[in-house]
């Protein structure tokens, strides 16, 4: 009996020393990576996005938006995540107000980034639509009204953060049962199944007004012999090769979300109803890590954001080319 006991000791300081070691190798690693491209990123897309061929785009301003937003999540989550469990350092052993500052401002900043791409889902689908009146609110004024507003909702809305968050025991989080329950299940909702549902909806909607512009083009080109005035193509043939191409950098990043963004909303279900407080040992480590590799898989997919225009668009790469050379010629010493 003694030596089932001692054998399943071991295991549990095997296990608990194994979970232990991965969360602090990914925490450096993996959090490390994604804060250094991830800021890199989100500063060249935000210029990018500010320059002349882009600037006027309700799509290419969201998508700044989106990005700006993403600076606070890297540097207020992504980077003490890493500093906390990749080196140790006690980020939880600090005054209350840091606790709950730093807390509101990843979850204003991360629902605004969220919620910028579903605006801008919804901007793909006013513009490839071949009703007039929709397409008329596909514009940069709704857009910079939709973004102020948009910030406005979440800055009001997650003051409950700053009521709520303490620090007790090392741990900076909500310390009410009844409270967190409420609170990890509106998680679950708004960062998770909320702002995936609009985006796949509207993202489908802009794929069918694209395919039936071009049967419709195809149409009437069969019907006049080839021949198709400017007017009757519009509004897919006529679209400018931008408007293309944002298309098509939505859909990517839409399909990158919804990817890396379900795993989160479905194990937060999990640790509500599982007591996660009550986990100790091995179990809590491999919680901890889990749940680490949940928020990471968030943080992953905006810091794909960058990548994904990059690789989209040939625009983005050349505007992003012009800005580099032209940095580069104002750095040079003068010869």
């Amino acid at each position: 009996m003694s030596n089932i006991t001692i054998s399943t000791i071991n295991r549990e300081a095997e296990l608990l020393a194994l979970f232990t070691q991965l969360i602090q190798v990914v925490s450096q690693v993996l959090d490390g990576l994604m804060w250094i491209i991830g800021n890199f990123g989100a500063i060249c897309t935000c210029i990018v996005f500010s320059r002349p061929t882009f600037r006027k785009s309700p799509c290419a301003m969201y998508f700044t938006a989106s990005s700006f937003s993403q600076l606070f999540v890297f540097n207020f989550a992504v980077f003490i995540r890493m500093i906390q469990y990749g080196y140790n350092v006690p980020v939880n052993s600090v005054p209350s107000w840091f606790c709950r500052l730093r807390f509101y401002i990843y979850y204003v900043s991360g629902a605004s980034a969220r919620y910028s791409i579903v605006f801008a889902a919804v901007d793909r689908f006013l513009c490839s639509s071949q009703s007039t009146r929709l397409r008329r609110w596909s514009s940069s004024k709704v857009a910079l009204c939709f973004i102020i507003i948009d910030a406005i909702i979440w800055a009001l809305f997650y003051i409950q953060v700053l009521v709520f968050f303490d620090v007790k025991n090392d741990k900076c989080r909500i310390h009410v049962a009844d409270i967190m329950i409420y609170f990890n299940f509106y998680l679950t909702i708004e960062n998770g199944f909320l702002p995936i549902i609009p985006m796949l909806i509207f993202g489908l909607l802009t794929i069918r007004n694209i395919r039936q512009s071009r049967q419709r083009v195809k149409a009437m080109e069969t019907t006049t012999g080839g021949t198709v005035s400017n007017t009757s193509k519009q509004p897919l043939s006529s679209t400018p090769r931008k408007e293309v191409q944002l298309h098509k950098m939505l859909i990517n990043q839409v399909v990158v979300y919804v990817i890396l963004n379900l795993p989160y909303p479905v194990y937060n279900i999990y640790r509500t109803y599982a007591g996660v407080s009550s986990f100790t040992g091995s179990r809590a480590a491999i919680d901890t890590f889990v749940n680490n590799l949940c928020f990471d898989m968030i943080y992953l997919c905006f810091a794909l954001t960058f990548f994904n225009f990059l690789l989209t668009s040939s625009m983005f790469r050349r505007e992003l080319k012009q800005m580099l050379c032209g940095y580069r010629q104002r750095i040079a010493p003068i010869s």
